[in-house]
């Protein structure tokens, strides 16, 4: 039996042969949440581009709305970030400003890709909390 521990502390035991596939699965996940990242990134800057008829402040809210994003998440969320909040106030905010992603699709037009980047946003978090990247006492 090999241990596997996360970052956050968690401890797993899995047989060896099956140690490599948590590390792969782990690994996954957390590209399909950086990749998630980007996506709410790009749908908030498609909705600001959309959002009015107006050329300055479409330009103003395309650009503007992704940048809002980046500094909260920067400065809140990310794992790195200067003043990260711990859990659940880090929850919140991650909530927070990925809905505002769903909801920006959404307002473009874009319901279909609302529902799926919702979907993946859900099936993304169970997994965290499945492969214990996120301590189920934070949700």
């Amino acid at each position: 039996m090999a241990s596997l521990v996360s970052d956050r502390g968690a401890t797993s035991t899995v047989s060896q042969p099956y140690a490599w596939r948590m590390t792969v699965l782990e690994g996954a996940n957390a590209a399909l949440r950086f990749a998630l990242e980007l996506c709410a990134l790009a749908a908030l800057g498609y909705w600001g581009f959309r959002a009015s008829n107006d050329t300055l402040a479409e330009w103003a809210l395309g650009l503007g709305a992704p940048l809002a994003f980046a500094l909260i998440w920067g400065a809140l969320v990310a794992p790195k970030a200067p003043y990260r909040l711990q859990d659940p106030a880090r929850l919140v905010v991650e909530t927070a400003v990925l809905a505002a992603a769903v909801l920006a699709l959404a307002a473009a037009g874009s319901s279909v890709l609302a529902v799926v980047f919702m979907f993946a946003l859900a099936v993304n978090i169970g997994l965290m909390v499945l492969l214990g990247q996120r301590r189920p006492s934070g949700i």
